[in-house]
């Protein structure tokens, strides 16, 4: 049964699947299953669960028991785990039992760790009848995962021309010592001597000049090829949908692209010496069959033995890197939430605890790391033990054969010369056919950020003129899968050129999802949003949203000025547009008041702006583009009353349609209409029967 780690946050339920449905004998892959089935933010529940086993044809049995009653289950089971995790129940043993943890691999757990974690549920799923044996995987393609690269193949031919040369003069070695010792010593040739030694400096010095020239090719190559592979699968990155990234940790996404270099290293240093290894010991296979086939039986079966050496191990040590790998990731998904969280933690008196758990995190990673260690060093160790004992052996029989005649001592010389090469170059193949194996561990984690479909319609099939600003929702309902509840149910809403439109209700009923499908971050699941009547995935996204500008509670400063930040959508705005937008979010003289202006420095993690002046840059940055549309979720609720009227002023001066969503008493009153979103349905109010509970009036600071 194979161990898969989940990607998402909260799809360990459908990893467990996908293990004890290969089990049964139904091949599939997680990213498969997730677009077959679907995946929700908020995890899966059993009923659904049951529900995804009998469309994979396997019939679950969902159990209360207690873990002294493991032994009645039929295993592999899945079993519900510290309350909000499911781990798959492999076998039991007589201190504990196996688990595959879709989060941490294959582990012991003892039965006190048991009873800590199990709630008491457990769910077997057997084979329904009439179920049959089935592979449905997503391909995974290197060109797919990788993408385009110029100058690839004219790079490696380079390299595999200089690499041929090289390996052309290496060969020359051994015959080399066999006339030394055959022609040479033997009739004390002083012209053939140094005949044999000038040629033999001269093979010496083309060697270090082509080891040279090729050092600098590969050189190159990695240069060339790394930088074009980061770019091409960060680009990617840029265009995959809001939802990728709101169901993984940032942890996990930056250890899945680093999986590239790994990759790249790899592919563009060992790909040519795999070749000319594979080719070499061959050609070195029939030199030593031209000298004693019984020999070079010996010498193949000794290789033979460490391939089989090394094939045991493989498995266990893939697994374990695959765990360190996993391990890194919440690692520095911890560290990266920890300093972006750094002012809670220091006033929640929180250092001590996170340090602690940073350090359990480290203990996991780097216990993780030991066991990869110890294999690789029990596979050289395994390498080292045979091909020593062999080549003795090797040694041996040939002098046997110098004794009886079969053999020069050139002979000899020059065949345990080749014989230690071919075990050589064969542990040098197998080490790499062993990387490029592991480059599929590697190549199933960038297949996560790679294969995953970009936004769907970018550039859209609308080829008129740019509609108008009038924005036409109808019959708009929204979930995240279809095991989650609703959030938003038939929304209507039309809002008209020039207009303001606020959008209140309790918190948690929707809203900035609401928001966010206007934007076209995520896809409706039902209902079309038309701007000028148009299908907004009709006029396509990247032209929507040049048209539509929106300012979200989530959205973020990034390192750099403030002029940067502004123009963030337009790198070539010049500083009067930068200026009029400051001015119209009524941060100007605040901007200037500053010593450096414009140029100030400000970062997402910190800065000398308060948040109230942080929220009308990023009402400035939205209003650079002359947006038809302005979509603002709470823009204004740190500034106070005094600021807030002067933004709302400006806004309206410039006649520009507007949707607010907001709580506040001064933003909703200056807008024309006012909806209110309660369980997912949209109903329009008069400002007469709106009675805010609160009114709020924030200070900036």
């Amino acid at each position: 049964m194979p161990t898969i780690l989940q990607s998402e946050i909260s799809e360990c339920g459908l990893a467990c699947l996908v293990m004890v449905a290969a089990f049964h004998g139904y091949h599939s892959d997680i990213a498969t299953m997730r677009r077959r089935f679907g995946a929700s933010l908020k995890g899966t529940g059993l009923g659904r669960l049951i529900q995804m086993a009998r469309d994979c044809q396997l019939n679950a049995r969902a159990l209360r028991i207690e873990p002294s009653d493991f032994h009645h289950l039929r295993l592999p089971c899945i079993l519900h785990w510290e309350m909000n995790h499911y781990v798959v129940l492999e076998r039991l043993t007589k201190r504990g039992a196996v688990i595959r943890d879709p989060a941490r691999g294959a582990r012991f757990v003892s039965p006190s760790e048991i009873s800590d974690a199990f709630t008491g549920i457990a769910l077997e799923l057997i084979p329904a009848p009439g179920f049959r044996p089935a592979t449905h995987k997503t391909p995974i393609s290197w060109r797919t995962l990788i993408g385009p690269t110029r100058g690839l193949g004219g790079a490696i031919a380079r390299v595999l021309a200089l690499s041929s040369t090289l390996e052309i003069l290496g060969i020359l070695g051994p015959f080399f010592m066999q006339w030394l010792i055959d022609r040479v010593l033997v009739i004390n040739d002083h012209h053939l001597l140094t005949l044999l030694g000038v040629a033999y400096v001269a093979v010496t010095i083309f060697s270090a000049l082509f080891s040279m020239l090729r050092s600098w090719v590969v050189i190159h190559v990695n240069a060339i090829v790394g930088s074009q592979w980061a770019t091409n699968l960060f680009s990617h990155m840029m265009r995959l949908p809001q939802t990728f990234y709101e169901k993984r940790h940032i942890g996990d996404i930056v250890s899945r692209y680093d999986a590239i270099r790994n990759i790249q290293k790899t592919i563009t240093a060992h790909s040519v010496s795999a070749l000319l290894d594979g080719v070499m010991a061959v050609a070195i296979i029939v030199v030593l069959t031209l000298y004693s086939v019984k020999l070079t039986i010996l010498v193949l079966a000794v290789f033979l033995l460490y391939l089989s050496a090394r094939w045991i191990t493989y498995r266990p040590l893939r697994d374990a890197t695959e765990r360190h790998i996993h391990a890194l990731a919440r690692q520095q998904t911890y560290l990266l939430e920890s300093l972006r969280g750094a002012q809670s933690i220091k006033l929640f008196n929180g250092e001590g605890r996170r340090a602690a758990q940073f350090a359990h995190l480290v203990v996991d990673s780097t216990n993780e790391d030991v066991r990869v260690q110890q294999l690789s060093a029990l596979s050289h160790a395994s390498q080292q033990f045979l091909m020593g004992v062999g080549h003795v052996v090797v040694i041996w029989i040939a002098a046997l054969m110098v004794m009886r005649g079969a053999f020069t001592v050139g002979m000899l010389v020059t065949y345990s010369l080749f014989a230690s090469q071919f075990l050589t170059r064969g542990d040098t193949l197998v080490n790499i056919v062993m990387e490029f194996r592991m480059l599929r561990l590697y190549g199933e984690r960038l297949a996560d950020l790679a294969l995953t479909p970009p936004e769907e319609a970018i550039d859209g099939t609308y080829a008129g003129p740019d509609p108008g600003p009038r924005l036409t929702v109808s019959g708009l309902a929204f979930r995240y899968s279809q095991s989650d509840p609703w959030i938003l149910r038939h929304i209507d809403l039309t809002v008209e050129p020039g207009s303001a439109v606020a959008i209140i209700g309790p918190s948690g009923t929707g809203k900035s999802t609401l928001a966010k499908l206007l934007l076209g971050l995520m896809t409706p699941t039902a209902g079309t949003i038309m701007l000028g009547g148009i299908e907004i995935r009709q006029l396509g996204l990247a032209r929507y949203r040049h048209m539509v500008g929106c300012v979200l509670q989530s959205d973020p400063l990034f390192a750099g000025t403030i002029a940067n930040n502004i123009a963030l959508g337009y790198p070539d705005a010049s500083l009067d547009d930068i200026v009029t937008a400051s001015q119209q979010a009524a941060i100007h003289d605040e901007v200037m008041a500053m010593p450096m202006g414009y140029e100030t420095l400000v970062g997402d993690m910190g800065s000398v702006l308060s948040d109230g002046q942080k929220q009308r840059i990023l009402l400035a940055r939205a209003l650079l583009r002359c947006p038809r549309l302005l979509i603002l979720d709470e823009a204004t609720s740190h500034l106070d009353t005094v600021r807030e009227k002067a933004v709302n002023d400006h806004l309206r001066a410039l006649g520009v349609t507007r949707i607010h969503i907001a709580h506040r008493r001064e933003t909703i009153a200056q807008c024309d209409h006012i909806y209110r979103l309660d369980n997912g349905v949209l109903t329009a109010v008069s400002m007469d029967s709106y009675r805010p509970g609160e009114v709020h009036l924030a200070t900036e600071g």
